[in-house]
């Protein structure tokens, strides 16, 4: 199969809407922003053998790009728009593509998402995702805006992830799921974003993205008993070792990781239970300038790095 055969095979399936005046099939494509809203970017990558492996269901891959990517605007408090795809694929396959489609689309539908564009090429595996959203721009939410008394609340549960790449072939499925399959906080980042003063997706993992949510001077205590657990993950691993290394700094949970003022925790709280999600205080913020992690009987858990580095 040609190269225009697979970019006709894509633009048969992308969604078509008012907004985009000219999509696949152009140099560029030509987008209508709203009146009055503000655009939102991001891009993400996945590398074969660093975000994902060859044996998986193409489908998997396809909504894990989609994923990665829809968490960030998420974590802006912002409405996802437009998508554009860059693929690199060693051979013109047909059937894996379509696989790709499935789960990529099938993610990006439901959010009103269209594929606007990108990019075919030959060479290694390789998926490049820029995702376009817009949001008004009196409510933007930054990641480094937390402030001095602030509660910190996660949604969802943490660990489950990296306990399924712990895990590899003998991961139970709930755990695989939300390695390959993680559901992006989209209606939770919109519903918080005037609940908060700042927000983060927990990609990297809660100490390191923690890290990246704290302003200069700030620190944090966080309580490791009131980490959120599935089910899934207290049944495969015993408190220890899901607390450390699972939990604290095992990344692509795609939770939101907030900051809120103690007044607002009820409001908050309530917003995500309407979207049948928990919303868990974990912690709070304060000026010591350090991370700590607090123990039932008290004590600090002494830990020997924060989280993902992909050049660590």
């Amino acid at each position: 199969m040609t190269e225009f055969a697979l970019i006709a095979r894509i633009r048969a399936r992308a969604r078509t809407d008012d907004d985009v005046l000219v999509g696949i099939g152009d140099d560029a494509a030509v987008l209508q922003p709203q009146s009055g809203r503000a655009l939102v970017a991001t891009t993400d990558s996945l590398v074969l053998d660093r975000h994902f492996r060859a044996d998986w269901p193409a489908a998997d891959v396809g909504h894990l790009a989609a994923a990665v990517n829809l968490s960030d605007i998420a974590a802006m408090g912002a409405r996802p728009r437009w998508a554009l795809l860059a693929l690199t694929l060693p051979v013109a396959d047909e059937r894996w593509l379509d696989g790709f489609l499935d789960g990529f689309l099938g993610l990006c539908d439901p959010f009103d998402v269209g594929l606007v564009g990108g990019n075919l090429s030959s060479g290694p595996l390789n998926v490049g995702v820029q995702l376009l959203g817009d949001v008004d721009p009196a409510c933007v939410v930054r990641r480094g805006s937390a402030r001095a008394g602030d509660l910190l609340a996660v949604t969802g549960t943490l660990g489950d992830a990296a306990a399924a790449l712990a895990l590899a072939d003998t991961a139970p499925a709930a755990l695989r799921e939300r390695l390959r399959r993680p559901l992006p906080r989209v209606a939770a980042g919109q519903a918080l974003a005037s609940q908060v003063s700042a927000m983060i997706d927990v990609s990297d993992g809660l100490l390191a993205d923690l890290g990246h949510l704290l302003g200069h001077g700030l620190g944090a205590r966080i309580t490791v008993d009131d980490l959120p657990t599935s089910p899934a993950l207290a049944e495969s691993f015993p408190e220890p070792t899901r607390r450390w290394p699972l939990q604290l700094s095992g990344g692509n949970d795609y939770e939101l990781l907030v900051s809120l003022a103690p007044d607002r925790r009820e409001s908050a709280q309530a917003r995500c239970a309407a979207l049948g999600l928990p919303l868990t205080v974990i912690g709070s913020i304060d000026r010591s300038g350090a991370i700590e992690c607090i123990q039932a009987d008290g004590t600090d858990l002494e830990l020997p790095h924060g989280g993902w580095d992909h050049f660590g």
